[in-house]
C-alpha cells in the first residue's frame, strides 16, 4: 500500500499537467524555451508516474489493466478477470 501523502503528491501533480498543458503547447510551438524553462516543474507530464488504481503501488503496473502485477493476479485467482487461467503460479 503506497503512502497517502505519495498518493496525494500524484494527484497534485495531475492536476498541474492539465492546468499548464496548452500553455505548455504554446510555448513550444512558439519556441520560447526559456518562458518553458519558468514553469513548475511538476506541469511537465514526464514527472507523472503510474500506480496502481486499488493499492497505489508504482511498481510492476500493467497498463492495460491499470493495477499493479501483485493485484492483477489476485483478481485472476478470484475470477475477477474474464478470459485469464492459471497457468503456473
Amino acid at each position: 500500500m503506497a503512502k497517502e501523502s505519495m498518493k496525494a503528491r500524484e494527484v497534485k501533480r495531475q492536476k498541474m499537467v492539465k492546468k499548464y498543458a496548452e500553455k505548455r503547447k504554446a510555448l513550444k510551438e512558439a519556441g520560447d524555451w526559456e518562458a518553458l524553462q519558468k514553469l513548475p516543474k511538476n506541469s511537465s507530464p514526464v514527472r507523472l508516474h503510474n500506480r496502481c488504481k486499488l493499492t497505489g503501488r508504482p511498481k510492476g503496473y500493467m497498463r492495460q489493466f491499470g493495477v499493479s502485477r501483485v493485484m492483477f493476479r489476485e483478481m485472476a485467482n478470484n475470477g475477477l478477470i474474464p478470459g485469464v487461467r492459471k497457468a503456473s503460479w
